[in-house]
């Protein structure tokens, strides 16, 4: 009891200091200089992500990763780099962004391999392809190769990442490895050129890299993109010939290329030959086959696969409730959308205002106005703050 009294106490204390981030200087917050106001490093993790929502300015930007000491060492720190990379891109504040990598991933002589790959996909990220060759060139390895590979495809520069792949290893002494591979492969299918896929794979070969799962996923799902079906039959053989038998990962990828082509329908029958083949489909499964009927308007299977996915356990992410609530409320059917609202409001997923108004119009248009009161009293409750944005819907239902 006494632990979690503390626990309490220090959540607590961590969410009044970051209350007043916008009096006081990013430093003065994570570094408080009273000793008994001191934060832990994930506290200082999440009160940095907190400033970072509302932060626009690049000077601050910096400041707050360099009081909390952001590391990529931990998945919040990751999500705080990222978010401040992407703030710093928008407004092109490239300097600030160079000053950022630099001090808090770079500054060493000897850096760790870790933050200097982490450092080049950030550079990636925010387009900076110069200076992710200069971090590469820092310490070259097979590690910051493929950070530098999956740089290019970050950045969307196909070209460039060719041109490292076949010049590099040889000028910097750097052995390819299984993900160089892999990322290459990735680079073709998302560049429309997977045919390539195959000089690649000989190559492989011959190095006696033994090829993976990812290897033929990456494929196929460039296959499917460029419709290329006879390839896609090729890569299936290849995978029984090298021990690669189709798992999950394999099948959603090849769920996922057909319900993108508007081929549902095959999808199902793909989906079917999952199951009798005792392989489980996940959430993941469920969400391309619900989306891809969605959007080919068979809300009727969207639904049935909704049930299913329901029936057998899975739990997927907030977006896909939320994509089948809306085309339900486009296509007519209310009350159908307020089961799923309900499903979501249960995890405390509560989409959007404009889909919620959408499903309260609806259902008092369908004459369950009673439904749509006690909807509107559920989200008021679980968002108090929101309550004014529902006035005039409140008053529309009384006319």
């Amino acid at each position: 009891m006494a632990l979690c009294a503390k626990l309490r106490h220090q959540h607590l204390h961590s969410r009044l200091l970051v209350r007043h981030l916008s009096a006081a200087s990013p430093s003065a917050i994570l570094s408080p200089s009273d000793p008994s106001a001191l934060l832990t490093a994930k506290q200082k993790s999440r009160a940095a992500l907190y400033l970072l929502r509302s932060e626009n300015e690049p000077s601050r930007i910096v400041d707050i990763c360099r009081a909390a000491a952001l590391t990529p060492t931990s998945h919040l720190d990751r999500n705080a780099f990222s978010s401040a990379i992407s703030k710093l891109s928008s407004s092109q504040s490239f300097s600030s962004i160079r000053t950022l990598i630099d001090d808090l991933l770079l500054s060493s002589k000897n850096p760790n391999p870790r933050f200097l790959s982490h450092a080049i996909v950030l550079f990636g990220h925010a387009g900076m392809l110069d200076d992710a060759l200069r971090a590469f060139r820092s310490l070259p390895s097979p590690r910051s190769l493929n950070a530098l590979l999956f740089a290019c495809i970050i950045s969307n520069n196909h070209s460039e990442l060719a041109k490292i792949f076949r010049e590099y290893p040889t000028i910097y002494g750097v052995t390819p490895d299984l993900e160089t591979y892999n990322t290459v492969i990735k680079s073709f299918a998302e560049s429309g050129t997977t045919r390539s896929f195959y000089s690649v794979f000989d190559e492989m070969l011959k190095r006696k890299i033994k090829p993976n799962m990812t290897t033929f996923c990456n494929a196929l799902e460039g296959f499917y993109k460029e419709q290329r079906f006879d390839d896609v039959e090729k890569v299936l053989e290849l995978m029984k010939r090298h021990d690669c038998n189709p798992g999950l990962s394999t099948y959603n990828v090849r769920i996922l290329g057909l319900t993108k082509l508007g081929k549902s329908a095959q999808a199902k029958e793909l989906f079917g030959e999952m199951v009798k083949k005792k392989v489980k489909p996940s959430w993941v499964t469920y969400s391309h086959l619900i989306v891809g009927f969605c959007k080919e308007g068979n809300l009727e299977e969207a639904s049935r696969l909704y049930k299913s996915m329901r029936s057998n356990g899975c739990v997927a992410e907030s977006w896909v409730y939320f994509a089948l609530m809306n085309h339900l409320c486009k296509g007519g059917d209310f009350g159908a959308a307020l089961g799923v609202c309900k499903d979501t409001m249960v995890r405390n997923w509560v989409p959007c205002f404009a889909s919620m108004k959408m499903l309260v119009n609806g259902l008092a248009s369908s004459s369950k106005v009673d439904e749509a009161k006690d909807l509107i009293e559920k989200v008021k409750e679980k968002f108090p703050k929101g309550v004014d944005m529902w006035k005039e819907v409140e008053e529309g239902l009384l006319k």
